[in-house]
């Protein structure tokens, strides 16, 4: 299932999603001219090297988020945050949504190094901040409707809660946690959802009654 667009209108622009957007998609013209795996390897968050010096490879954290290993990668990346971020970032205001998306790449790069703390592989990628975006949606706008592409024999679009779509992509990355598949950081991918579920309440502001 591939989200379009939900049914969930903002009612301020998403400055912070714009200018998150825009960051990424200059960082991936940096890499493409100095090569995607050298710079992966220069500013990947790597957890062997994290853990074994945390001060000295801290910076990784925040600039492995904005580096990204393909077109596909980068595009499906930022296309689920500007689907979803919109509107969280309405309920939060700018700068609490923009420290509450560094924080959640923050704790979503932890939560893969603890499951990997001895791996040489750099770590980068946008999806463990989106993913806290995904877990803070699922909880603001759990009756959002989210209109998807979903592929079975023919491509169908289908309209779904948005709390059953994020949950159901929820349960998707832990399944795939646990089957150990490669190539994806996917306890990244929930410890961001659940760093966004958790702390998403306590940051939203409340609507005002007109």
């Amino acid at each position: 299932m591939f989200p379009l667009y939900d049914l969930n209108h903002a009612r301020r622009p998403a400055l912070v999603v714009k200018g998150l957007v825009l960051a990424n998609a200059l960082a991936f013209l940096w890499q493409l001219s100095v090569g995607l795996e050298e710079s992966a390897y220069a500013l990947g968050f790597i957890p062997a090297r994290f853990f074994a010096d945390p001060v000295g490879e801290g910076y990784r954290l925040l600039t492995s988020m904005f580096l990204h290993g393909s077109f596909f990668h980068i595009i499906s990346n930022m296309w689920f945050l500007w689907v979803f971020g919109d509107n969280v970032e309405d309920r939060m205001g700018h700068g609490r949504f923009l420290l509450f998306y560094l924080l959640g790449g923050v704790a979503a790069a932890l939560a893969q190094g603890l499951f990997t703390p001895f791996s040489p592989v750099p770590m980068i990628g946008a999806s463990g901040a989106v993913s806290a975006v995904l877990g803070a949606y699922y909880v603001l706008f759990p009756r959002a409707y989210v209109v998807s592409l979903v592929f079975f024999l023919f491509p169908l679009f289908v309209t779904f809660p948005a709390g059953i779509y994020l949950g159901y992509w929820a349960f998707l990355q832990l399944l795939q946690g646990l089957l150990g598949l490669p190539g994806v950081a996917w306890w990244a991918h929930l410890g961001g959802f659940l760093y966004g579920v958790f702390l998403a309440p306590r940051l939203a502001r409340r609507w005002r009654r007109w």
